[in-house]
């Protein structure tokens, strides 16, 4: 099984959410991503190496944007969480 690294910016958000059905959604999505890392959708462009996980919870889409490193012991990187809006110009700023 892969290691877990949350970096600042998702760790934030995951933080500030307020339902419990949400945060276990997120929660699931994280253990689905550790038992198998290339399940996310492989971005290209400006953000070849980054995988984007959807979750889909009241009719909002939300993301989960992360990538894996092999080296040594395998980790995955969570590299930020939230609504799909602006989720990808706000994760280009972030990269």
């Amino acid at each position: 099984m892969y290691k877990l690294i949350i970096l600042p910016s998702a760790a934030r958000y995951l933080k500030k959410i307020k339902e419990k059905t949400l945060k276990a959604k997120f929660q699931e999505a994280i253990d689905k991503i550790l038992k198998d890392p290339y399940m996310g959708e492989p971005k290209s462009g400006d953000l070849s190496g980054v995988f984007c996980y959807d979750i889909y919870y009241n009719k909002t889409n939300y993301e989960l944007a992360y990538t894996i490193v092999e080296e040594g012991d395998s980790t995955v990187v969570v590299i930020l969480a939230g609504t799909r809006e602006n989720f990808y110009d706000e994760l280009k700023r972030y990269m």
